[in-house]
Parts: C-alpha cells; structure tokens; sequence
C-alpha cells in the first residue's frame, strides 16, 4: 500500500474531533494563564501540537503490527529503564520527582510508559488468539508486566498516573476473554481494600495514618470528610463552587481570576471551561470525548486482527479512565489526584503520548486490510 493511499484511509472524523479537543484545551489555556506570569503558553501548546503531528503520522501510517510484534519488548524495557532512570536523576518538582530534561524539555516518562506497556499487552493477548486466558501462563506474566510500571510510578509518587494502569488493565483483559471468575475475583479483591480503607478510617484513623502516605491520606480525608480540615478541601470546593457559577453559559470567571483554582492550565483546567463557558461548554467537551471514544471504538470493530483490536481497547481504556477521574474529581465525584484531561490540560508528554495514541489507533485502521504474510 502507498503512502497516499494510506493518507486517504485516515479516520478523518477522529484527526478532526482531536483538532477541536486541542483547539478548546488551547483556549482553556489562554482564559487560565491570561495576565498571569505563565501568559503565551497557549502558543507554546500550539507548537507542541503542531511538532507532536509529526509523530503522530509516522505512527498512523507505519504498519501498527511491527510494533505489537517482538519489538513490543523492547520498547517496554525502554519505558522501564526511563522510569529507573527518572529516580536518580528526575526532576524534582513540587516535591514529586516525575521528569527528565531533554534539553528543553521535560519528559514525564510515565506518559509514553502507558503506551508501551499497552503494546506488549496487545502482544501478549493476541498470542491466545481469542482463547481465554489461564491464570498461570496468561494473567500472571500479564499482572506482572503491570505491576513494575505501576510501582515505578507510585514511587515517585504519582497515584493519578499508576491508577490509569488499572483502567487499562481491566478494559484490557476483559476485551482479551478472561474467565468471569476471575474477574469477579479481581474485583472483589479491589472492592475489599477499598471498603478496608473506609473501615480503618472511622473505626481505626490512626493505623490507617501508618499505612498510605500522607499526601494521600490528605486526600482520602478530603473526599469523605471536607468538613474535617477547611484548608484541605479548599481546591475541591472552589472547584465546585467555580463550575457551578458558570450556570448554563459561563461567567466572567471570577474564581479564575481570583487564583482560586490551582494549576488551572493543567490538571485543573476542566475547571476553567465549566466556570467560563458554563454547561454549554461542558457538554460540547463531553460530545466531542463522546465522539473521539465511538470512532476508536468502531475501529475495534473494524479491525481483522486481533492484536489491533487489543492495542485500541488500551488506549480508550486510557483515556476513558483519564477523562472520568479528572472530571469527577472536580465535582466531587472521586478524590482529588494528579491526573491530565487528554488534549485539554497543558503538558508536553501527555499531548505527546496521546496523539500518538491517536496515530496508533489510526495506523490499526489504515492496515486492517493489510496482510501479515510474516
């Protein structure tokens, strides 16, 4: 197949639903960062994007069968070596050591960590070939291959990311035909540590102090009790309060202004967007996620192989886990935790690992009708 017949069978509809996700995030920026000490980063978002579509093509229109392939070791252990990396010599940042210098820029290496993982699972998924998968030679090699990213990152510390992990996890294995049982066992066993830590924080606060770390003990107070310590909760109720003045068609952004909401160009950008456009800006954020999940969803469906159809049900477990948790930590739907909104928030890697996502689940669809004569 030609270059220009591989241009031609882009999903335009997904490239276009991406453009205008960056082109609102792009605007998110400018209202966050506006008269303040980080005014122009809008441009520099802009550029990102521009030099992020580079790679991007390249992926979409390399076959995505000779990265799912052999070569989905070596950029795993690549990714692995990054995050060892990144604990001697990362970038220490608002006390979280997350980031190498690469000249001028910062890579977060837990960003491309996530594809790369997703990669090999694609692999090692598709070696069943639609079988359902044993616990010994499948689930384990699978749990293990999740686990060393996770603890990496957890380490640095960075909850939000590692958490991202388990929503890929699981949309990964279900898709990969995994026994009920087991994941009924798997969910049960997330259920009981969940329903510990409710239990040990009202019958036993000081054991369970010992246990998890105090930044997320803070945040595990927040959420059940905000009332608990008014300074703790502060970022999640202006958060809510901001949202809920943007009433139906935004406000002039007053808690914005005001430096109310922390990190508003990034994390907290949503944030932005419900206070100055309102639920009408709300719910074109959400149609348009809506839109970009049902596309790569229907390039699942599309795809005749099944290590492709494995690659794309990664990715939108990825972003799907990402835009639910960085969204409903803001309306007090989950506890609060360092985590992007993909094309929205500001920051190289994540644009970066998510457009190539994007050239990813591009190249699967481009090449569903491309041969393996390997």
């Amino acid at each position: 197949m030609s270059v220009m017949q591989k241009i031609r069978n882009l999903d335009s509809i997904t490239i276009i639903v991406m453009v205008c996700l960056v082109t609102i995030g792009t605007i998110a920026i400018y209202g966050a960062t506006t008269q303040t000490n980080l005014e122009g980063l809008e441009m520099s978002n802009v550029v990102l994007f521009a030099a992020f579509c580079v790679p991007m093509l390249a992926m979409a229109l390399l076959d995505y069968k000779l990265l799912v392939g052999k070569l989905s070791y070596i950029f795993y252990g690549f990714g692995i070596g990054m995050l060892v990396l990144v604990k001697f010599t990362g970038e220490n940042i608002n006390g979280a050591v997350r980031w190498l210098s690469i000249g001028h820029f910062q890579l977060q290496p837990s960003e491309p960590a996530k594809i790369f993982t997703i990669l090999l699972i694609a692999h090692l998924l598709s070696k069943r070939e639609g079988e359902k998968l044993r616990l010994i030679q499948d689930l384990l090699p699978i749990g293990i291959v999740f686990a060393i990213p996770t603890i990496l990152i957890m380490q640095q510390p960075d909850l939000g990311t590692s958490l991202v992990f388990v929503g890929v996890l699981l949309s990964m294995l279900w898709m990969g035909n995994i026994r009920a049982t087991y994941m009924i066992l798997f969910l049960s066993l997330v259920a009981i540590v969940v329903g510990t830590i409710l239990w040990l924080y009202y019958a036993n606060f000081e054991l369970l102090s010992k246990i998890v770390e105090p930044h997320q003990m803070s945040r595990i107070q927040t959420f059940l009790d905000p009332t608990s310590d008014p300074d703790k909760s502060w970022h999640v109720k202006n958060a809510m309060n901001a949202i809920g003045s943007g009433g139906l068609s935004g406000s002039d952004g007053a808690y914005l202004r005001k430096g109310f909401i922390p990190y508003a160009y990034s994390d907290s950008i949503y944030v932005v967007i419900g206070e100055v456009y309102g639920f009408v800006g709300s719910a074109v954020l959400l149609l348009l996620y809506f839109l970009l999940i049902y596309r790569l969803v229907h390039i699942v469906m599309e795809s005749r192989d099944l290590a492709g159809s494995y690659l794309v049900i990664g990715l939108i477990g990825m972003f799907v886990f990402q835009i639910f948790v960085n969204i409903g930590m803001h309306i007090g739907l989950v506890p609060l935790t360092g985590i992007s909104l993909p094309f929205i928030s500001y920051g190289g890697s994540s644009l970066l690992s998510n457009m190539i996502a994007i050239g990813l689940a591009l190249s699967v669809k481009v090449h569903r009708n491309v041969i393996d004569l390997a």
